[in-house]
């Protein structure tokens, strides 16, 4: 069993703005970057491979945090938000009316251009395909779109409401991998180094 965890970005000015960035590729704000470099984080974390998405705001995440050698991945790429790019949330609800999209289709809501998180879930479950089934652990910092294609494809939650649990998004998900995956705690602590010894539950 292998454990995977996923940790979001930290934020752009964008994300504080409340626009949506999908791949347009921003940095990360300065404070983000501040409180970055003030983490400290067990040195048993970095132990384990780290990836990336390819953005800039993931790798910078990952090289704050002290993973400066993460390896990138296209497959942990955020969802293509095509002609929504930059929007805020209200401005993309008044385009979902104006063009007529149910707003409700959850996984297979489609932006103009863009991509579905049906699509992203399908693609996440391609680059699990790659991973090797072991007893080991690795972290991912990738997108938000990413990691709830995750949480769809090891729980079956449809996105047509709200996640029924709460997420941190500034801390890790842990999912198990064995060829099925599944969800086994979510905002893990950095402190809690125990979580990476595949002999204990998470």
């Amino acid at each position: 069993m292998t454990r995977i965890f996923l940790l979001r970005h930290a934020a752009t000015d964008w994300n504080a703005e409340h626009r949506i960035q999908g791949r347009t590729d921003l940095p990360l704000a300065p404070g983000s970057v501040a409180t970055l470099r003030r983490e400290r984080i067990p040195r048993e974390w970095l132990s384990p491979p780290w990836l990336t998405s390819p953005l800039v705001r993931c790798r910078q995440t990952a090289a704050l945090l002290g993973a400066q050698h993460a390896q990138s991945s296209d497959d942990l790429v955020e969802m293509h938000w095509g002609a929504f790019e930059g929007l805020t949330l209200a401005e993309i609800n008044a385009e979902i009316a104006r063009l007529r999209i149910e707003p409700d289709h959850g996984l297979d809501l489609r932006p103009p251009n863009g991509e579905s998180p049906r699509q992203v879930r399908a693609r996440f479950a391609r680059w699990l395909d790659t991973i090797a089934t072991g007893e080991g652990s690795m972290v991912a910092v990738t997108h938000k779109g990413v990691i709830r294609a995750a949480l769809s494809l090891a729980t079956g939650w449809d996105m047509t409401s709200d996640f029924p649990r709460k997420i941190d998004w500034r801390l890790p998900q842990c999912f198990a991998w064995n060829g099925i995956l599944r969800l086994e705690r979510l905002n893990c602590r950095w402190k809690d180094t125990s979580l990476l010894s595949p002999e204990r539950p998470a």
